[in-house]
């Protein structure tokens, strides 16, 4: 019989079931004639297949099979079942264990028993491809794995379902407390009714475990070291497992051990069990025994372990006053904390048990009195005489406000020549300065030289493609301005485009007029009505257009005989600077045209701007400290204005809501540059960050509105604290800095809006308080302070809530700023909290803040 012809068949058509079954009938010459012909068939399928090519993989199940039922020695076995050409390097665990099983269930016992520890010993990581296989040859054979410690971190990698019945329990489950890796594996288990911490609890519960080896396997794990991360698992399996206070007593030197150096989740857990346990005999805990875990917790740099070794330490002294003689040691540690309230916290406990230590405890105390403050440091010294004051740091003296940075500058020059024109529009605009550059060359050029300016673009575009022809519409302004070149040389393969191209939809306001203005150039260029020049490019750097320079731009237009574009009029007149020029105004007067007409009684129109914040269809008083919910929120802009009767200008100053996405938001206060306001108030549905990868509003927009004119408020405001909540804008400080040199900061509103965003968790507190305290210790901490004072009646919470993450730094901040303005004037919610019962850590700063507003008449600021 062609034994091997049946075998490369079934092979080539890739029936790992069907072979499975041919290999286990074949008889002993069979099998060596497939073991003797696979390597060369295995280099013949190779070669099928380019050497970065996958194709191999495919047949890597029937090799296996194969491979796994012919070859002899267990070694020789191993080695083919693992061959690289099976799988590549990132290829997940085999899918044909089942098969692989199968073809070996044959041979001998101690063949299989020998096949199986070469495997585990193959292993390296946890979800090693060959797991599932070594696993299963482990059960099969019931041999004793070999201390392997990857295959301890795969067991633990698998669901444990039927736990209680698997063969490799009683051998691998002393090990899942030693064997490395196993903690990464399990880090993320923390449901004490699913996955392995459940299964360990009813293993406990049917008495299959041990419940006391389990928890003595975690402390022993805990000795062992490890990072967080390797522990994490272990400490919770030590929690859920609760020993009772006499099952702890056992440990209580191991607990002892681990209070100096273990990550802080182990400290914190054995800290609770001594606790738990100290008083009881069988402990065996001497009283030096407690002082040296009280040092250990108070030398710790995690401070919720300070704050809780305090205490232990003053309950144990209050029940056992005996205790007093030995605090003196470690009260001292406290004494260099990095925190002001844990110093505050180890001197009241020094001097309320000074009588109680002996004196050697209190020349210990006297000693470190230097390491404190110099407050409290005098006030540790009035208790134990003869200790050294530290000399008090000179009060910080912060510098004046740096002087703003010149508000607007000339830009570049126009363009003069065609060439210069040609190279500009083949690289593209990336900033508002250069696409107003480029827009008004091709206007003024094409009218000097209309032939001139199409030789020099016609080698460009007639290369290039015309797809865009082909989009539903132009969204963007440099395509309209390719369109009105390509119309200019006559390489537009439609005419009109303008007709079909303008989208339709509900666009932002600014991107509308953008489009406009140059929709409006290539019909114009259609139409040989292209005027000699633009009104609307802009003069300066901040987007204005000086009154004189947009009157001679009119004369130019009228003695051409030709009419200004409507769109850039439009845009000309919202350009204007807020102060009238009285001689420019006169020019005007003289002029003939309508345009003229309109500019001589042009006059900057006032528009209020509201913003309410909204969540869902929720707003006003709306508890953005909620936590019952995700709030979906909503800054929504109103604004209130007289209209001119001109669309394009109205539109502007309406904010109207839009749904399509826009671009080019760095360009839209340049085109509003004396409504600062209303500017910001268009970029509201750009502030909030929606999704993980969206880009909001940056410091290039805030510094754009900073240099602005007009009334900045509530929306300039949420910009403002939107980039000074990024951490990765930490150039929004000199934006702050700069409008509060020119006196234009809304502080009040500023504070308001950081407020809201801080609660409703738009910008984290501490990355808001690195902002404002760069901003303090750079001039501005009067402002910062104005800033604070709005801020906090926002943030403070309730009484019963539970305050944000960071709030203690803020109000500390407050404080500080306060202190350095002299800053007088009670705020109600800053009194109130300040009046509620407690000894947090938020507590203490709030009053110390209170202290300083509550330390004389006047006004806070």
């Amino acid at each position: 019989m062609d034994h091997w012809g049946t075998v490369r068949e079934l092979i080539e058509a890739r029936r790992a079931d069907r072979l499975a079954e041919v290999v286990r009938a074949l008889d002993d010459e069979g099998r060596k004639e497939v073991a003797a012909r696979l390597p060369a068939l295995l280099k013949e399928l190779r070669g099928r297949f380019d050497r970065w090519d996958d194709g191999l993989v495919a047949y890597a199940g029937v090799l296996r099979v194969a491979g796994a039922g012919a070859l002899g020695g267990a070694a020789a076995v191993a080695s083919w079942l693992y061959r690289r050409d099976f799988a590549p390097q990132w290829a997940g665990p085999d899918d044909d264990v089942d098969l692989v099983s199968a073809v070996l269930a044959d041979r001998p016992a101690a063949w299989r028993a020998d096949l199986a520890e070469r495997l585990v010993l193959r292993m390296r990581v946890s979800d090693d491809r060959g797991m599932a296989l070594a696993l299963a040859l482990l059960r099969e054979t019931g041999v004793a794995p070999p201390p392997h410690d990857p295959l301890v971190a795969g067991w633990v990698n698998r669901r444990p379902s039927r736990l209680r019945n698997d063969p490799l329990l009683d051998h691998l489950l002393p090990r899942l407390f030693e064997a490395e890796g196993v903690g990464r594996v399990l880090q993320w288990e923390s449901d004490p009714r699913a996955g392995w911490l459940g299964a360990l609890l009813e293993l406990a519960k049917a008495d299959r475990a041990k419940r006391e080896a389990l928890a003595e396997g975690c402390v022993r794990r805990f000795l062992l070291g490890g990072t967080v991360n390797e522990l994490r698992f272990f400490v919770r399996l030590h929690e859920v497992l609760d020993p009772s206070p006499a099952e702890s007593a056992a440990h209580a030197r191991d607990y002892l051990r681990l209070l100096p150096a273990s990550p802080g989740p182990v400290a914190e857990l054995a800290m609770k069990r001594l606790r738990g346990c100290a008083g009881l005999p069988d402990a065996r805990l001497t009283a030096d025994d407690l002082a040296e875990a009280w040092e250990s917790l108070l030398f710790r740099p995690e401070r919720k372990l300070v704050r809780a070794g305090l205490a232990w330490l003053d309950r144990s002294v209050r029940h056992t006053p005996a205790l007093a003689g030995l605090v003196a040691a470690p009260l001292t540690r406290a004494f260099a904390a990095d925190s002001a309230e844990l110093q505050e916290k180890a001197v009241e406990l020094a001097l309320a048990h000074h009588d109680g230590m002996d004196e050697e405890g209190r020349a210990t105390v006297r000693e470190a009195i230097e390491l404190l403050p110099s407050r409290l440091g005098r006030l540790a010294a009035e208790a134990f005489v003869g200790g050294s004051v530290a000399e008090a740091e000179p009060a910080f003296a912060p510098p004046p406000l740096p002087a703003a940075p010149e508000r607007a500058r000339l830009v570049a020059p126009p363009i003069e020549s065609a060439e210069e024109l040609g190279g500009l529009m083949r690289e593209g605009t990336s900033s508002w300065q250069e696409w107003e550059r480029v827009l008004a060359g091709f206007v003024t050029l094409t009218g000097r030289d209309r032939t001139g300016v199409a030789a020099e673009l016609y080698s460009w575009l007639v290369e290039a493609h015309t797809w865009q022809y082909n989009a539903g519409t132009w969204e963007e302004p440099g395509q309209w301005l390719h369109g009105a070149a390509r119309s200019l040389t006559t390489t537009a393969p439609v005419r009109h485009a303008w007709r079909r191209l303008l989208p339709q939809e509900s666009l932002a306001p600014p991107h509308r007029l953008l489009l406009h203005r140059a929709a409006e150039v290539l019909r114009a260029v259609e139409e040989d009505t292209l005027p000699p020049l633009l009104l609307a490019t802009p003069t300066h750097s901040t987007g204005h257009v000086a009154a004189g320079e947009l009157v001679r731009r009119l004369e130019v237009i009228e003695a051409a005989g030709a009419r200004p574009l409507a769109a850039d009029l439009q845009q000309a007149l919202l350009r204007l600077p807020r102060t009238p020029d009285p001689e420019a105004a006169e020019r005007a007067a003289r002029l003939t045209s309508a345009a003229g007409a309109m500019l001589a009684a042009w006059t900057c129109p006032e528009v209020g701007i509201e913003l309410e914040w909204t969540c869902g269809h929720a707003g006003g008083d709306h508890d953005w400290h909620d936590r019952s919910h995700h709030h979906t929120i909503g800054l929504v802009p109103t604004a209130t204005a007289t209209p001119t009767g001109l669309p394009l200008v109205d539109l502007m100053l309406g904010v109207a809501p839009h749904r399509a996405e826009a671009g080019h938001l760095a360009w839209w206060p340049s085109m509003l540059p004396s409504h600062r306001e209303v500017a910001a108030a268009h970029l509201m549905p750009y502030v909030l960050r929606r999704v993980w990868n969206e880009v909001p509003v940056g410091p290039r927009e805030a510094r754009e509105l900073a240099r602005a004119e007009g009334p900045a408020g509530a929306a300039f405001s949420a910009v403002l604290a939107r980039v000074l909540g990024d951490p990765k804008m930490p150039e929004s400080v000199d934006v702050l800095l700069e409008v509060a040199a020119r006196d234009e900061l809304p502080a009040a509103a500023l504070g308001r809006q950081a407020g809201l965003l801080m609660a409703a968790g738009q910008v984290r507190m501490t990355d808001l308080i690195a902002a404002l305290d760069a901003a303090a210790a750079r001039g501005g901490h009067a402002h910062v302070w104005e800033v604070a004072a709005a801020a906090l009646p926002v943030l403070l919470p309730a009484p019963g809530e539970r305050p944000r993450n960071g709030l203690t730094g803020f109000v500390t901040l407050a404080g500080t700023v306060a202190e350095w303005c002299g800053a007088r004037g009670e705020i109600p919610e800053v009194r109130d909290m300040a009046a509620r019962k407690g000894d947090s850590g938020l507590l203490r700063a709030v009053r110390r803040l209170h202290d300083q507003l509550a330390g004389g008449a006047g006004q806070k600021g």
